[in-house]
């Protein structure tokens, strides 16, 4: 059992599937978890019953992230969205948002806390990263460049929090059962011109060996490992959780 007493742990988009399921797993272990969501009342009502602490924030304000200072052991960089059109159709401004939510902020964030890791010899950064992150899907051009930089963003980490007890890991699941992955079922319908019920067995599960979805618990049960001792050589790495999609 991965034991995480002391530790303080901050996890965004914690108010609600993967995060969620991360932020229970850490607080049964023994960590104090920050819960960072934009929605502050669900955040505030996990806390509340995990026994941590809210913050509300957006994280698409990035120039409200460039000089904080965090104070946690444990970062995890999980919040996302998801928009689903052509290149020729994708509004630059919703390409600006993903990017911003899902790269710049976890850059900021990491700078913001490796101070305090640096300083007490000891750090864990995991980044959800996506199956997208390893490879492409059409129609999702800002969420695939924006796993992809985070990507690397999570090996830079790795090469220079090394020296200092710091590791940083992507996880890549596939198609996770969180309303992120429910909410793009009509937006997949109607690009690829099929009924909404056969969007998850068609598209989402064509590329895997295990025909069905990832569940939150699974991703928290890897981060979990990655948050612990046992994990402390394990750093730069990228962990597939996808049903085999990535073995193609």
């Amino acid at each position: 059992m991965t034991d995480l007493t002391g530790r303080r742990a901050l996890v965004t988009g914690g108010a609600g599937g993967i995060g969620l399921a991360i932020a229970e797993a850490f607080a049964a272990a023994g960590a104090h978890v920050t819960i960072a969501d934009l929605d502050g009342a669900a955040a505030e009502a996990a806390a509340d019953r995990l026994g941590g602490t809210a913050w509300t924030v957006d994280l698409a304000d990035t120039a409200g992230l460039a000089e904080l200072a965090l104070d946690a052991d444990l970062l995890v960089n999980n919040a996302g969205l998801q928009h689903v059109r052509p290149i020729e159709e994708f509004e630059p401004d919703r390409f600006s948002l993903l990017l911003r939510v899902m790269l710049e902020a976890p850059f900021l964030l990491i700078r913001a806390a490796l101070p305090g890791m640096y300083s007490r010899g000891f750090g864990r950064v995991i980044n959800v990263s996506s199956v997208h992150g390893l490879r492409a899907s059409p129609y999702k051009s800002a969420y695939v460049a924006a796993k992809h930089g985070l990507e690397g963003l999570s090996k830079v980490t790795a090469l220079e929090g090394g020296a200092h007890g710091v590791t940083s890991n992507c996880i890549n699941p596939g198609y996770v059962r969180t309303p992120l992955v429910e909410k793009q079922i009509a937006d997949q319908a109607r690009l690829h011109g099929i009924p909404e019920d056969e969007v998850v067995p068609r598209i989402m599960l064509t590329e895997s060996a295990v025909k069905r979805l990832v569940e939150p618990a699974e991703v928290a049960s890897l981060a979990l490992w990655l948050a612990g001792d046992d994990a402390r050589m394990v750093t730069g790495a990228s962990y597939t959780m996808d049903g085999g999609w990535s073995a193609r």
